[in-house]
Order: C-alpha cells, then structure tokens, then sequence
C-alpha cells in the first residue's frame, strides 16, 4: 500500500500575513558578500516596498543603530512612516526584546515575511524564533545578506529544516497577488516589477512597444 502523501502547500495569505524588516542598516550593508552590492540594495527595498502594494502591516527593526549599525536606509523609512520601528540596543535576535515581541504579535497575523542582515543572524534567529512561537515564515531570501554564499546556504538550510519557507521575492510577490486579474494585480505590480525585476519590466515594455507600434520583419513570424 502506497504510503499516504502528507504533504501541505502552505501559502502566503494577504489578509494574514505581515512583514518585517530586520537590520537592513546602512552600516551593516558592508557585511554582504554573496551578492553585488547594488543588487542587494535593490533587493532591500523591493522586500520593503511590497509591504506598500499589499497593504500589509509592517514592523521595522535596528540593532544599536547609533554605533556602526547605523540606521535603516532613508528610502525605507520615507516608505513606512507610521510603522512601528524598535530600536534594540542589544538584542542580537529581535524576539528577544519585548517591544518587538509586541509589535508583531499587535499585527494580528499568523503569517510573517521576513528579510535582514545577516542571513545566518538577524534573519535565521528570528525565523527560527518565529516558527518556534507558531508562526508560518516565509524568508525573503534575495533580501537577506551573508558574508559568503556558504554562510548564506547554510542559513538557509537551517531554516528549511525548521520549516521556514525560504523564497526569492518574485515568488512571494506573486504568491500575495495570485492572480495578474487581482488587486493588487497587473495594473500595480507590473510598475513594481519595471522597478525592481529588470528583465520582467523589459519584457512587459517590449510587449507593449511591439502591440502599440511594433511591425513584423520578414521571416520574423513563427
């Protein structure tokens, strides 16, 4: 007898989920070597900035931001000024301050999409925390940095052991919009991603361009 699959698909829920930001710090942007700096800037703000399409209530975290930390990018907090921001002067996993611990579980949400400096400490401590407290965790790995792609690997396979669903952004855009017919959906994310996804962004520019003004050259045609 065929043994009984288990398995569940857990997605992400809109209407139930939150995102927070952990230790994207200005000074801590320099301990990110398994990515190009300026792709990871990227990657930073468009992990923030998918807390605006969605709507979706958002917690901000630093560690000792008035050391070398450093605070959290000015784009960011020009994105999200009414979000609770929890400065911790000491705790290196940020459930192990209460006023964070307050601010997430104030949200409402079982669900929590989450990215930080470093992959294998701010985002793994907490992801880890987070599954221990029930929450179903959903990691953006393209936003979480680490010191070397090996530190980064084995972070993230920690994390998948613990049940952390480790993803890239576009998966986890496109798991809170589900449909392009939604809203948010194509009219608000196609933007985002113009933004953020160059070569999505390109590839709906060059559809757009060939639909509006674009001529079939011979021996172009299938």
């Amino acid at each position: 007898m065929a043994a009984q699959n288990t398995f569940k698909f857990e997605r992400i829920n809109k209407d139930d989920v939150a995102l927070l930001v952990i230790d994207h710090q200005v000074g801590l942007f320099q301990l990110t070597r398994d990515i190009q700096a300026d792709q990871f800037r990227n990657n930073v703000l468009a992990h923030a900035e998918l807390a605006k399409v969605f709507n979706l209530p958002t917690v901000l975290t630093t560690s000792a931001e008035t050391g070398p930390n450093g605070p959290l990018p000015k784009e960011i907090l020009d994105m999200h000024p009414n979000a609770p921001l929890i400065k911790r002067n000491g705790e290196v996993d940020a459930w192990d301050n209460e006023d964070f611990r307050k601010a997430v579980k104030a949200t409402g949400k079982k669900q929590v999409i989450i990215a930080g400096i470093t992959t294998d400490v701010c985002t793994a401590f907490l992801a880890l925390s987070l599954r221990a407290e029930g929450y179903t965790v959903f990691a953006n790995a393209e936003a979480s940095g680490a010191l070397s792609k090996r530190i980064a690997d084995d972070a993230n396979a920690r994390m998948r052991a613990a049940g952390v669903h480790v993803l890239s952004m576009f998966a986890i855009m496109s798991d809170l919009m589900r449909d392009w017919r939604n809203t948010p959906g194509s009219t608000q994310l196609l933007p985002f991603l113009d933004k953020y996804l160059a070569v999505y962004g390109y590839l709906a520019r060059g559809h757009a361009a060939a639909v509006d003004r674009g001529t079939i050259l011979p021996g172009e045609s299938e």
